[in-house]
């Protein structure tokens, strides 16, 4: 078949270890063959972060914003070993927690729903989204070691020269701080993307925080996405007969446990990150598990919901076979080609993105899968395929198909 032909570039983020290399694969088997690619490429793999002194992230977000769409590798997000083990300038940021501050807006995840791959909650019976607020808190949070003795406290001085100050705490001895921030208008962003998800999935919205706790600060997002519903949502949601409510965090938790699904939960920023880890592993594998971040302006960043998968990885650098499922990557490429497609009206390009995901589900339908799918699944005497023979799998199927 004739490749089919890219209009606008995405941008292509590339990654770090495990996930690397999956990223090169799908390119080779499943993309190459049958697309012209048009990528503006960068490389945040964490080597090349610490060269550029992490310039390297932002130019990727600044391109994201020309053009619009991107599709994310997973990334390591440095700690103190790492910094030894890669001999880095210093512990770089998160590049996620750096492109969703540039780009704002709010990261949907949602599971990837694979017949003979049951969910461990048994009452599961359709999908949840998480919808994570992607700017602030502990992700933009200055932090401070505390020496010793001494009084530490929140100081705000306006630029009319007021100062407002409040006592965090009196230190008897050496402790550490931090302070967290976030912005109303990023709040009612996210309020929007969630609720206007909910109309456009026909889905009920939750959100969950602490604002028992954080009286201030959690109550604060509480209030703000009350009076966005109430002002520019309730009447539409009525008429669809979806509900959106408030709940603590710790009650949502136990709902969703007890639930059938089928809505949006929405969290801040950290929450999100937990949660949808715990939701994306109990469906299945949290390489079962789509996200993409959508801002107001209209900006798109897909990438897998998990991390680099570092394990496999150091088993690949020692000669071994692997077995890592690549789903939750193909499908970041699928959703950025897809929507890629979608706003260039080339309905060839967002065609051949879902064929493809379907080849993918239909693989691992037909007994097909990495390990950690074989480990779970209903279906009887499953195959269990290496990292590449998973991709060549997929490849055969979706031949077929087109």
């Amino acid at each position: 078949m004739e490749k089919i032909k890219m209009t606008t570039p995405l941008v292509e983020m590339d990654g770090d270890e495990m996930t690397r290399i999956l990223w090169q694969m799908i390119k080779e088997e499943l993309l190459l063959p049958f697309v012209e690619l048009n990528t503006e490429y960068y490389d945040l793999g964490l080597k090349h972060r610490d060269e550029t002194d992490d310039q390297v992230t932002v130019d990727a977000a600044m391109a994201t914003k020309k053009y619009k769409v991107a599709v994310k590798c997973a990334t390591i997000t440095p700690n103190a070993s790492r910094v030894e083990e890669y001999g880095l300038k210093e512990m770089w940021k998160s590049p996620n927690g750096t492109i969703r501050a540039m780009l704002d807006g709010t990261v949907f995840r949602a599971p990837i729903l694979v017949k003979g791959i049951d969910p461990y909650v048994k009452t599961w019976k359709k999908p949840i989204i998480m919808a994570r607020h992607a700017y602030g808190d502990v992700y933009k949070a200055s932090e401070l070691r505390i020496p010793g003795p001494g009084t530490c406290e929140l100081v705000f001085t306006g630029d009319d020269g007021t100062v407002t100050r409040e006592k965090i705490h009196r230190f008897e001895g050496a402790g550490i701080v931090q302070g967290m921030h976030n912005l109303d208008g990023s709040i009612v962003s996210f309020a929007r993307s969630c609720f206007s998800y909910g109309l456009e999935t026909g889905m009920d919205v939750w959100f969950a925080a602490k604002d028992t706790i954080s009286k201030k600060y959690d109550h604060h997002f509480k209030d703000i996405f009350q009076e966005i519903y109430e002002k520019e949502y309730k009447a539409a949601f009525e008429e669809r007969g979806l509900t959106y409510f408030y709940t603590l965090i710790d009650d949502a938790v136990a709902r969703v446990v007890k639930s059938e699904g089928g809505y949006i939960w929405a969290c801040k920023n950290y929450d999100g990150d937990v949660m949808s880890d715990l939701v994306a592993t109990a469906f299945g594998s949290l390489a079962m598990m789509t996200s993409v971040l959508v801002s107001p302006e209209g900006y798109f960043e897909y990438e897998a919901a998990h991390g680099t998968v570092q394990r496999h990885y150091y088993q690949h650098l020692e000669g071994k076979e692997t077995s890592t499922n690549s789903m939750a990557t193909l499908f970041a490429w699928t959703g950025a080609l897809g929507k890629r497609g979608e706003l260039d009206k080339n309905k060839e390009l967002t065609a051949f993105a879902r064929t493809l995901e379907r080849a993918a589900v239909k693989t691992i339908e037909e007994g097909k899968m990495t390990k950690d799918l074989a480990m779970i699944t209903t279906i009887p005497h499953p195959v269990t395929l290496s990292s590449r023979g998973f991709i060549l799998e997929i490849r055969k199927t979706l031949e077929e198909m087109l």
